[in-house]
């Protein structure tokens, strides 16, 4: 799940409340479409709503619809696009969109689904959700722990995967943190970026995107301190050993699935060498990290670097959905 989609579930948490509501997933898209399978959006029956299925394609159609007295089924799939509810429009995006809408009452039952289903977009636990229209959700149980949504079609069962937003936590700020941090928002991370240096606080922190949750804290005490779902990335960006060797010997007591430090081949086996000695980590440990960091595209700038770095966080986290 992306990070916006922790959003859409807690707006809807506070909406169904007292209204019904209609919650939509993404389930296909067909040529050029900006959301992706998994995608949410939560609509009330005066239009206003919070998320996205298309980037604003379908929203103003969909939105009529639903004030209009559509979609009263508890649950049903429709189709925008090649012949779908805009038979004679074609989507700006040329892309085609199946979408799974969910009407929720106002009722406790309404309540719990989606405090679970918060639960699980906030790293807890990993559900499976299965859902065969015109009938409400049937199934929802906790799973094998999964990277990203996924949405799988059984018969006439509908069945989706839900987890946490991939997160990144960032070890000290740099030129090559903030490439990654912009880089990181851009592909739906949520972004955590850890420094407590007065000084590179003065020189970078107004360059953050707005979206990076900045902590002023010691990246190892963060990690001491804060749980780490197992859909996280950890990474060392800064060059100094003080931050990023301590960073390390915490992160390994995590259960990130991707764990990284910036440094030259010669610099990093320096490193690998420290943590065995000084900080006790075992082979194992010491095999989860990646150092250098990132693929090797020859990169030279910040912004190469980042680059390399996101690249190889994303490879590992997708082949995790394809085990």
């Amino acid at each position: 799940m992306q990070n916006m989609d922790r959003q859409v579930i807690m707006q809807s948490l506070d909406w169904v409340a007292t209204e019904t509501l209609w919650f939509c997933t993404v389930l296909r898209t067909y040529g050029s479409a900006p959301r992706a399978p998994g995608a949410l959006m939560t609509i009330k029956a005066s239009g206003q709503y919070c998320g996205s299925l298309s980037g604003g394609c379908v929203e103003e159609d969909f939105i009529a619809r639903i004030r209009a007295g559509d979609f009263m089924q508890s649950s049903q799939i429709v189709r925008y696009g090649d012949g779908g509810l805009t038979p004679n429009r074609e989507l700006p995006c040329g892309g085609i969109l199946d979408i799974l809408i969910e009407r929720l009452p106002a009722t406790p039952d309404s309540f719990a689904y989606l405090t679970r289903l918060a639960e699980a977009l906030a790293g807890y636990q990993s559900l499976r959700k299965e859902i065969r229209p015109p009938f409400p959700c049937h199934y929802l149980e906790e799973c094998d722990y999964s990277s990203s949504a996924t949405v799988c079609f059984i018969d006439d069962r509908i069945s989706l995967t839900i987890a946490a937003a991939p997160r990144l936590i960032i070890a000290g700020l740099s030129a090559v943190a903030l490439c990654c941090a912009e880089f990181a928002v851009a592909l739906g991370f949520e972004t955590i970026l850890c420094e407590p240096r007065p000084e590179v606080l003065d020189n970078f922190a107004s360059q953050l995107p707005y979206s990076v949750i900045l902590k002023k804290v010691f990246p190892a005490r963060y990690l001491e301190e804060q749980d780490c779902h197992a859909n996280t990335a950890i990474v060392a960006l800064t060059h100094d050993p003080r931050m990023d060797d301590l960073t390390m010997m915490e992160a390994v007591n995590t259960a990130a699935f991707y764990l990284g430090a910036m440094g030259s081949v010669r610099n990093s086996q320096s490193r690998l060498n420290r943590l065995r000695e000084r900080g006790g980590l075992t082979e194992l440990d010491l095999r989860r990290i990646h150092a250098p960091i990132g693929i090797d595209i020859g990169s030279k700038t910040p912004a190469e670097i980042a680059l390399a770095v996101m690249a190889d966080i994303v490879r590992q986290k997708n082949s995790r959905v394809s085990q």
